[in-house]
């Protein structure tokens, strides 16, 4: 059994869509490799930071991504494995990467209650300063638009009174 300890950058951008890891961007692997009967079995951890957008805002992000792996390098043979020991080295990018990707929000937000933009004025509702926006009325209903249920208390109301004396 052998650990290792290793910071490598990223050869090429890791993802696609809202979020990726960055080309060049560091990754911290910690790997743990122990040798058994069928190959050697590679387990650890990675950890690096994605970079891109929100998916409701906009805002420009950077979030940590850690992930542990497991996996079975086989000696080469004659059953056809996805992951083989080639010269006695193991390869565990396309490990790593997998790892990753998938783990890689599909809609990442900057924060969990991001309410996005404004569908009229296209401004971040998080910057703005609570000012609502009226929404625009349909001329069908300009006619009720002064309606309210509040004249109802101004109006005379008449009253019976009991006049009959006992």
């Amino acid at each position: 059994m052998r650990e290792f300890t290793l910071d490598v950058p990223a050869p090429e951008k890791w993802g696609e869509g809202l979020v990726a890891i960055p080309e060049g961007e560091t990754i911290a692997v910690e790997a743990r490799l122990e040798s058994v009967h069928e190959g050697i079995l590679v387990s650890g951890t990675a950890d690096a930071t994605a970079v891109g957008v929100c998916g409701r805002c906009l805002t420009d992000i950077t979030e940590p991504v850690e992930v542990e792996f497991q996996e079975l390098f086989a000696y080469p043979g004659e059953e056809a494995t996805d992951f083989e020991v080639q010269d006695d080295h193991v390869d565990l990018e396309t490990l790593v990467r997998d790892a990753m990707v998938l783990s890689l929000p599909f809609q990442p937000v900057c924060q969990p209650d991001c309410p996005g933009l404004d569908p009229v004025t296209g401004e971040r509702l998080t910057e703005s300063a609570g000012t609502e926006q009226p929404e625009p009325a349909d001329e069908r209903w300009a006619a009720l638009q002064d309606f309210t249920t509040d004249h109802d208390d101004d109006a005379p109301r008449l009253v019976a009174r009991n006049t009959e004396e006992s």
